[in-house]
This record gives C-alpha cells, sequence and structure tokens, in this order.
C-alpha cells in the first residue's frame, strides 16, 4: 500500500539538500534580475505591454495544463481592462474568464497582501461562477469533503484507473491549512523563490478543494514570486512554461507525493522550469524587445500621430496584408493621406514594398 508525504511523521518538515539546489538558486536569481531590470529599462508603455502579454500567457497555460482552452481575445480584453491598459475594441468576456482573471490578479498585484482562507475560498469561487464544475455542483466558502470517497488524483477509463495520488482526509483540512496559511505568511529564512516552489507542493499535495486545486497552487506560487521580487509587474509566466512540460509536471509531483520529505528533486525541477521560464519570455516578448529598439533607434525622428498607432500595430502582429486601403481604413484618413504616410515611411526605409503592384501594393515593416 503506497505511502504519501503527508502520512508520515515529520510532516510538513521539509528538508533538502543545500549543495544541490545551491547553484541552481543563485543562477536562478540571477537570471530573475537580469530580465526584470531589462524589462524595466523599457519605459512605462511598453512595460505594460510586457505585463499584459505575460499575464495573458498566465491565464491561458494554467488553464491549459488543466485541460481548458480559453479565449486568447477574452483573456487580453479582460486583463486590459482591468489594468486600465488602451488596446482599442475590447472583445467582451464570459463569467469564467473574468473569474479566473480575477483570481490572477488578485495574486499577483496584491502581493503583499496575507493569504487567508476567505480569499481562498474567494479565489475558488472565481473560478467556478456558475457554481458548476463540469456536471458537479460547487460548495463554495468551504474545504472539500469526503461524501464521495477519498479525494484521489486518477488517470485511464473507468474500472481501470490509476491512482497517482490520495490527499489527506477532509476531517483535517482545517488544521492542515491553518498550519500552511501560518507558515505561508509569516518570516521565514527560506529564500523567497524557494519558498514559491514549497508553496505549490505544500498546497496541491493537501488539496483543499474538489478542483480547482492546481489553478490556485499556480497562482500562490505566482504570489510568492512577486514576494520576492517586491513587485506586481509580471514579466514571466511559470504556467507557460510548465505546460511545455506538462508531463515531468505531474511526473515529478506524483514522484515527491510518494517519496518521503526530502523534497530536493522537486526544488530542482522547479528552479530549473522557472530558469526555462525566464529564457521563454525572452522569446514571448520579442516583439516588445523590438518595438523598443525601434523607438530607440528613430527617437529623434518625426512621425505623425498615424504613423505611430500603424508602426504599433505592425508590431503587436498586423492580420494580413498591409495595403493603402487597410491604412486608411485603421487609421480613419483618406486614401491620399495614406499614401502619403506610407511613402514617407518608405523613403525613410522604414516600410518596404512586398512583391507585386499595381492594387495589390503591399507593405511591411522593416524589422518588424
Amino acid at each position: 500500500m503506497t505511502t504519501y508525504i503527508h502520512e508520515l511523521p515529520p510532516w510538513p518538515a521539509f528538508h533538502w539538500r543545500d549543495d544541490a539546489i545551491a547553484a541552481r538558486l543563485v543562477d536562478v536569481r540571477y537570471q530573475q534580475g537580469r530580465l526584470i531590470g531589462r524589462m524595466e529599462g523599457l519605459g512605462f508603455p511598453l512595460r505594460t505591454e510586457a505585463v499584459l502579454q505575460t499575464l495573458t500567457e498566465e491565464v491561458l497555460k494554467s488553464s491549459e495544463i488543466e485541460g481548458e482552452i480559453l479565449d486568447r481575445a477574452q483573456v487580453r480584453s479582460s486583463l486590459a481592462r482591468r489594468l486600465g491598459v488602451d488596446i482599442g475594441a475590447l472583445a467582451p468576456a464570459d463569467r469564467h474568464v473574468e473569474g479566473i482573471v480575477e483570481m490572477t490578479l488578485d495574486a499577483t498585484q496584491k502581493f503583499a497582501d496575507p493569504l487567508t482562507a476567505e480569499r481562498l475560498f474567494d479565489w475558488r469561487a472565481a473560478l467556478f461562477p456558475t457554481g458548476r464544475s463540469g456536471m458537479s455542483r460547487i460548495v463554495v466558502g468551504v474545504w472539500r469533503n469526503d461524501e464521495k470517497g477519498p479525494m484521489q488524483v486518477v488517470s485511464g477509463p473507468i474500472g481501470r484507473e490509476r491512482v497517482h495520488y490520495q490527499a489527506p482526509v477532509a476531517k483535517i483540512l482545517n488544521r492542515e491549512m491553518q498550519a500552511f496559511l501560518k507558515w505561508f505568511n509569516g518570516k521565514s529564512a527560506i529564500d523567497p523563490v524557494l519558498k514559491a516552489a514549497l508553496a505549490h507542493l505544500w498546497f496541491v499535495t493537501i488539496h483543499p478543494f474538489d478542483d480547482g486545486n492546481g489553478r490556485i497552487a499556480r497562482a500562490i506560487a505566482d504570489m510568492a514570486l512577486a514576494r520576492s521580487e517586491q513587485s506586481a509587474q509580471r514579466f514571466y509566466s511559470m504556467s507557460a512554461q510548465i505546460r511545455l512540460e506538462r508531463k515531468a509536471y505531474y511526473d515529478i509531483l506524483e514522484q515527491t507525493q510518494k517519496g518521503d520529505l526530502d523534497v530536493t528533486a522537486w526544488l530542482i525541477w522547479f528552479l530549473d522550469c522557472l530558469n526555462r521560464a525566464f529564457a521563454g519570455a525572452e522569446q514571448a516578448l520579442a516583439s516588445v524587445l523590438r518595438k523598443a529598439r525601434f523607438w530607440e533607434t528613430h527617437a529623434g525622428a518625426a512621425f505623425n500621430d498615424r504613423q505611430r498607432a500603424m508602426i504599433a500595430l505592425l508590431f503587436d502582429g498586423f492580420f494580413g496584408k498591409l495595403t493603402t486601403s487597410k491604412w486608411a481604413a485603421l487609421a480613419k484618413c483618406s486614401q491620399d493621406s495614406a499614401l502619403r504616410d506610407i511613402d514617407d515611411l518608405v523613403k525613410r526605409g522604414l516600410l518596404v514594398r512586398e512583391p507585386g503592384g499595381g492594387r495589390s501594393t503591399s507593405y511591411a515593416l522593416v524589422g518588424a
């Protein structure tokens, strides 16, 4: 019969080998500071855009880990509305998207506030605004119970299920969560990044809810990472990297939860995944960085408002081919004004004519 770490007498006295994680932690802290320093040097508008893009990925990918696909436009619009970012016309978002966005922002924007049972209940209610998870009714404001049997993480067809993990019994959840919250909110000699890793593992091991534990565990880890940086601005998405490594993520959780209280392997995986998230952020925010370099290079150049707006649109991923007609429609100007704007940028070497001609002439931004 399998024994889980929460059943071991010293629980939750986690321990690890400092010699195995020391170099990794130093590297993570260096890369973390380097990325944040680089992004903070962009200037407010581009930095805000980077935060919006990062949070959009965080919301989308944390849900994808659980097999749920959200609408990107709805997520981006909901975030932009709450962050006060002007992205033009906002796509309406359904209640489910709004709830996940609310939880994510509460965790990252209010990272310094205490994490309480009531706050976790609010997060879970936000995840399930209809009061249902699939066909099952969700009871908010309480920890799970064992009316339908023990809480298990299983896979496989009915009758041949494989049990990956079994959580603590419901009757001890209040005590378990009080201990967790006291530790999370208290002062600790542990490096804040390690605390994020331990918080993620500890919460998902307790598994206090019938559903939503994974997404809430990742929100708690993001909250702890924001505390490690003392900043509400997010420039990387841990969930986006976990989504890429989903199998490894579940494998290391299962291995750790079926092991002893030496969590060195989990910390190594978390730190390495976080480092890869930093590297992934560089790629994900490439358009933001290219835009920053463009405006730095042309800081002294004169552009009219239409040109500035259209250049920004081209960097943001303009769909289709840019023609004079599209320029006129998007910039709300005449065809003649659009042609003058475009010809000016072509002469300056900022726009280039694409193959083709006549009425089908299209243009591309150089270096975008």
